[in-house]
């Protein structure tokens, strides 16, 4: 894959990414926050985007979202454990609940 197909995946994940959560936030803030693991602050300023800021930022050439299973163990236990997948998506909620929102720094 060279450079300029990869900046476009890029910017169409970001964009995906943006209007999911556009979508989220406006249907549930409550629920949003917890789930795209951001602060109230963050939720407010993606809800209040208009189209052409939402479309600027998605062109940004870096990954918006972050991957949130930054602990391997976590993610191994998710991944590799035989349990049943309502199981595994009760088990992840769990440890999801615990990591701190994200924060404009």
């Amino acid at each position: 894959m060279n450079t300029d197909n990869l900046i476009r995946e890029i910017r169409d994940i970001n964009l995906n990414y943006l209007m999911l959560a556009q979508h989220i936030i406006r249907e549930d803030i409550d629920m949003a926050i917890y789930r795209l693991g951001i602060s109230l602050e963050i939720a407010n300023i993606i809800n209040n985007l208009s189209t052409a800021q939402l479309m600027k930022l998605a062109t940004t050439p870096t990954m918006i979202a972050s991957f949130r299973f930054d602990d391997v163990m976590m993610l191994e236990m998710l991944t590799h454990d035989k349990k049943s997948l309502s199981m595994s998506h009760a088990h992840s909620t769990i440890l999801l609940a615990n990591q701190p929102v994200r924060e404009i720094s």
